[in-house]
């Protein structure tokens, strides 16, 4: 907590930000060097330094020779610290692998590499996404939430476990090693990630060398799904109201064809009665019919506004792409006389999951 009242402090937190942004260019690989590492006292490093100003003053003013050389060795360890932390993190090279897809109110996984090119480990690198108005926004709801009495107790216990969920301390790294973050999101569309900032007070801990990569990749994030009355109509239909030449997948039901029996098949499907008659052998498949195509549209959802159209149609697309029904969606900018600008169908879970993103990239 800061001693310094928020009107001085934000003003210059935000110009440092604007600093180190511009300091650092938008990428999805870095690596850290002598333009964006950045190297102060730590907290237990301010004590360090305020003990050399002590022994030096006390020195000087009873002139002992003792208590100098015991502030000149001081100083010197504070040196060689000061070098070795700056060197534990530069060279360090970042990249971005991967950023998951989400809904609303749940993180998306960043996916990390991490590169020593060094002979020698480096040890004790924290990593973290620099989240702040969600860390405060968050915090503030859990507070309310609880009393007075309570609240603070189970503040400092959130904040806590909140901060080892965001944050990976790497303790020990030699080559490559791919690490994952979450990045929490607020609203549905487009999440440019956050600055990642990467941190260290190996060996001794009184200095601490950190540095901030900015990302040009952003995510995306889909509504989040709520349930409609009804569902049912996106269910599959039975057996018995399936129109003829209904679609049908690969299973366990019904007879569908023969084929000629390749080596590596179960021997369960062989058809057992040609290979007696002299036939040859022959592999049985089957089918289960998975039902008529559905039409997922914007038009037929019953909520009122837009958001709670397209948390409905996200519902819709995870249940009928875990049914494996073949369906289509339509959205409010799409064309349906236009073949060109169609909406493409599909079935499973892929395609529900591209369905999810188009919800997420509309306006």
């Amino acid at each position: 907590m800061s001693i310094l009242p928020k009107a001085l402090t934000v003003p210059a937190s935000s110009l440092l930000s604007r600093w180190f942004a511009a300091r650092a260019p938008k990428s999805d690989s870095a690596t850290l060097n002598l333009r964006n590492v950045y190297i102060f006292f730590s907290r237990e490093g301010m004590l360090f330094a305020l003990l050399l100003i002590i022994t030096f003053i006390a020195g000087i003013n009873y002139g002992n020779t003792l208590v100098l050389g015991l502030c000149f060795y001081l100083i010197s360890v504070w040196l060689i610290s000061f070098h070795v932390t700056f060197a534990h993190i530069s060279g360090l090279q970042v990249r971005l692998l991967d950023v998951t897809m989400a809904e609303a109110g749940s993180p998306v996984w960043v996916t990390l590499q991490l590169r020593n090119e060094s002979r020698q480990p480096r040890r004790q690198l924290l990593l973290s996404f620099h989240q702040v108005g969600f860390e405060q926004l968050n915090f503030e709801q859990v507070a309310n939430k609880k009393s007075e009495k309570t609240g603070k107790k189970n503040h400092k216990n959130n904040k806590s476990s909140a901060d080892n969920q965001n944050s990976i301390l790497v303790t020990r790294l030699q080559g490559e090693q791919i690490i994952r973050l979450p990045v929490q999101t607020h609203s549905r569309g487009q999440l440019e990630l956050p600055r990642l900032k990467i941190k260290t007070v190996y060996p001794l801990g009184i200095m601490r060398a950190w540095s901030y990569v900015y990302f040009a990749r952003s995510a995306w994030v889909y509504p989040k799904p709520e349930k409609f009355d009804w569902q049912a109509q996106y269910a599959i239909v039975s057996q018995e109201d399936l129109p003829t030449g209904g679609q049908y997948r690969q299973g366990q039901d019904d007879f569908e064809r023969l084929d000629n029996y390749i080596e590596g098949e179960s021997l369960a499907r062989v058809s057992w009665g040609h290979v007696a008659r002299g036939q040859g052998m022959f592999t049985k498949h089957f089918a289960d019919p998975v039902g008529h195509e559905q039409t997922l549209d914007y038009a037929d959802m019953p909520a009122a506004n837009h958001e709670q159209k397209l948390a409905q149609m996200a519902y819709g697309a995870l249940k009928l792409g875990e049914l494996g029904v073949p369906f289509n969606m339509r959205l409010p900018n799409d064309t349906p006389f236009d073949n060109y600008s169609a909406p493409k169908r599909g079935e499973g879970e892929v395609f529900a999951q591209t369905c999810l993103l188009r919800l997420a990239k509309l306006p």
